[in-house]
C-alpha cells in the first residue's frame, strides 16, 4: 500500500503553489506572444531538422517530445523563456523509453522476440541503462523505480547521456548550427528561448506526430531490427501507447473506486460495453495520467472521441477528484502509470485554454456540442 499520509489529496500547500502559479500566468505577461511570421519561422526550422539533421538514433525526437511536453507542464502562453534542468529533460527520456525496453514480439509469426535496437550501432545506452536497473532492482514499472533508491543514480546516468548526445547535436542541420530552440544555460541547464516554449505548447500534436513516425519509420530502417519486427504494424501503440496490462489494472481499480456507472452520460454499464476513455483525448496529449482516466459507455467514448469534455463532465471530474483522489493514486501505483497531480493540471489548462482561444466546440453527449469559454478557466482556477 502507497502511504498518503504525508500528501492527503485535500487541497492543500501543493494547492495554493499551484493556484498562485497559475493566477500569475493570467497576469499580463512580460512579453508577447510570437507573431504569425515568428511561428511560421519556426515551424520551418522545424521542419529543415527532420529533413536535414544527423538521426543516428532515436534521441533526437525523444529531446523534441520532452521539451514540447515539459512547455505545457511548466511553460506559459506568452513569449517568455522557459529553463529547464538537464535532469527534467533526462526524467522525461526514462518515461518515454520505459516501454521500450520490454521485449517486442512474440516469435508467434516466425520472427524473434527481443528489445528494439534504436541506434545504428549499438544499443542507445538510455535502453541498457533502463534494462539494467530493471535487471538489478526487480522493478516492472515506472512508478516502482521512482520510489527506488537507485532512482537518482539513473537519472544522472540518463542526463549524462542526454547532455552529450541529443543536446549537443539537436541543433546541427544543413551542415550548420542554428540555436534556434535553447541554449545552455550554466552547467546542467539549458533555456528554451523567448518565444519557443509558446510555439511548442501551441504546435505540441504536430511535434509529438511528428516526432513518433519519424521513431518509428528510424526503428524499422534499422537492418538489426529485422528479425524482430515481422510486419510490425502495431509498432507505434507498442512504443507510445498505454500497455494492455496497465489498461487493465486501471479498469479494474476505477471500478471499484467510481461503480458501474459510464462517467459521461451516468447510466449503468455492462460489462461487455466498457472503456477506459482518456478524459483529455490521448491525441491531444499522448503522456499518461492516472487521473485523466475515466470509465464510459463504448458508445459514449466513440462519440466523444479526441474532443474536449463539456462543462458538466469538468465539474463532475473536478468532483470526483475530491472525493476519490487518494485512491486514484493507489491504482496508479499499481498500474504503472504517472500520478503527478501538478502536471496534470497543467496539462488541463493548456488543453481547455487552446480551446478557448481557438473557440472550439466541446462535447456534451451524442450529437451534441457546446461551445467553450472562460467559465472553464474559472472552474479550474477555483479548485
Amino acid at each position: 500500500m502507497v502511504s498518503l499520509s504525508s500528501v492527503h489529496w485535500g487541497w492543500c500547500a501543493l494547492d495554493f503553489a499551484r493556484k498562485g502559479r497559475l493566477l500569475e500566468q493570467q497576469k499580463l505577461s512580460a512579453t508577447s506572444p510570437p507573431s504569425a511570421d515568428e511561428q511560421l519561422a519556426f515551424l520551418a526550422k522545424l521542419q529543415r531538422v527532420f529533413a536535414e539533421g544527423d538521426f543516428t538514433s532515436t534521441y533526437k525526437f525523444a529531446l523534441l517530445m520532452a521539451l514540447a511536453d515539459l512547455s505545457v507542464e511548466h511553460g506559459q502562453d506568452d513569449g517568455s523563456d522557459l529553463r529547464l534542468s538537464i535532469r527534467q529533460v533526462a526524467e522525461q527520456f526514462i518515461a518515454l523509453y520505459w516501454h521500450h525496453s520490454a521485449p517486442y514480439g512474440s516469435g508467434g509469426d516466425g520472427t524473434n522476440s527481443g528489445v528494439l535496437i534504436q541506434n545504428n550501432g549499438a544499443q542507445a545506452a538510455v535502453l541498457s541503462a533502463l534494462e539494467d536497473i530493471c535487471d538489478r532492482t526487480g522493478t516492472s514499472t515506472l512508478t516502482q523505480a521512482l520510489k527506488n533508491p537507485q532512482y537518482n543514480e539513473l537519472v544522472g546516468k540518463i542526463a549524462t547521456t542526454v547532455s552529450a548526445k541529443p543536446l549537443k547535436y539537436m541543433q546541427n542541420f544543413g551542415g550548420t548550427t542554428q540555436e534556434f530552440l535553447y541554449k545552455r544555460d550554466g552547467r546542467g541547464f539549458i533555456c528554451l528561448k523567448p518565444g519557443i516554449p509558446y510555439c511548442l505548447r501551441r504546435f505540441h500534436p504536430l511535434v509529438q506526430q511528428l516526432s513518433r513516425t519519424h521513431w518509428i519509420d528510424h526503428i524499422k530502417s534499422n537492418k538489426y531490427n529485422r528479425s524482430i519486427l515481422g510486419e510490425g504494424n502495431n509498432l507505434e501503440d507498442f512504443h507510445f501507447g498505454t500497455p494492455r496490462r496497465s489498461l487493465v489494472e486501471i479498469a479494474q481499480g476505477l471500478k471499484k473506486v467510481d461503480g458501474n456507472r459510464c462517467f459521461y452520460c451516468q447510466k449503468t454499464m455492462n460489462d461487455k460495453d466498457v472503456d477506459v476513455d482518456h478524459y483529455i483525448p490521448f491525441s491531444l496529449y499522448g503522456t499518461d495520467f492516472t487521473h485523466n482516466f475515466v470509465l464510459t459507455h463504448a458508445s459514449c467514448n466513440r462519440s466523444k472521441s479526441n474532443t474536449l469534455a463539456a462543462r458538466p463532465h469538468l465539474e463532475r471530474w473536478i468532483e470526483r477528484l475530491t472525493r476519490h483522489g487518494d485512491n486514484l493514486i493507489e491504482i496508479g501505483f499499481t498500474a504503472g502509470i504517472s500520478t503527478d497531480i501538478e502536471a496534470y493540471f497543467h496539462v488541463m489548462h493548456w488543453a481547455y485554454g487552446n480551446a478557448v482561444a481557438g473557440g472550439a466546440s466541446v462535447w456534451l453527449e451524442q450529437g451534441k456540442y457546446q461551445s467553450v469559454d472562460n467559465t472553464y478557466m474559472g472552474i479550474l482556477l477555483a479548485q
